[in-house]
């Protein structure tokens, strides 16, 4: 028997509410999502994370947990999220690593596979500069930020993104070329 997503909806709101079994069953009803979001995620970083997709998920888990009891409106507000929290693990494992290559000697070079987003190959000290410059897009355009967060680093499909952001798929396809555009121009200079 599967579940709704009005059902999953009403154990988010529980779980936001203080129940932890509801939020127990939420996790465990969306798992499966939280693997493909991860999955999504390691494919494009290659060896960014020493993680993998179970690992990144569990990690995922324990930052979503440590933030106390957030409040999601649905399934798809809960996916954008976890993708930022996605986001942000890898961006710490990358900061972690800079910080090792400062003090230490057993850096080596890794590659972020950014094919979605038509970049080249990054190593740690560029994908720095695209956070920094998604961080800036951010500041003008928090929506194109968002948008690219949850396609980019998330995985999600433009279908996902609209129903989260309450807006439509074409205005998703718009966002997301325009947000190409201002990284690849912010990642020039």
């Amino acid at each position: 028997m599967s579940t709704s997503a009005s059902e999953i909806t009403q154990m988010l709101q529980a779980a936001a509410a203080g129940d932890a079994q509801a939020g127990a069953q939420a996790m465990q009803l969306l798992y499966a999502d939280l693997q493909r979001l991860a999955h999504s995620r390691i494919q494009r970083s290659g060896e960014i994370t020493l993680l993998d997709a179970t690992g990144l998920v569990h990690e995922s888990y324990l930052r979503l947990q440590a933030q106390g009891q957030l409040e999601f409106a649905d399934r798809g507000h809960f996916l954008a999220y976890a993708a930022k929290v996605m986001h942000n693990i890898v961006i710490d494992m990358v900061r972690a690593r800079q910080a090792q290559r400062r003090g230490g000697n057993d850096w080596h070079e890794v590659t972020f596979n950014t094919a979605i987003a038509e970049l080249p190959a990054q190593r740690d000290d560029e994908i720095m500069r695209v956070h920094e410059a998604l961080a800036e897009l951010a500041a003008m355009e928090p929506r194109l930020a968002h948008v690219v967060e949850m396609r980019y680093f998330g995985g999600l499909l433009e279908s996902e993104i609209a129903l989260s952001l309450g807006i439509t798929e074409r205005t998703v396809q718009r966002d997301w070329q325009k947000a190409r555009l201002f990284l690849s121009i912010a990642l020039q200079t």
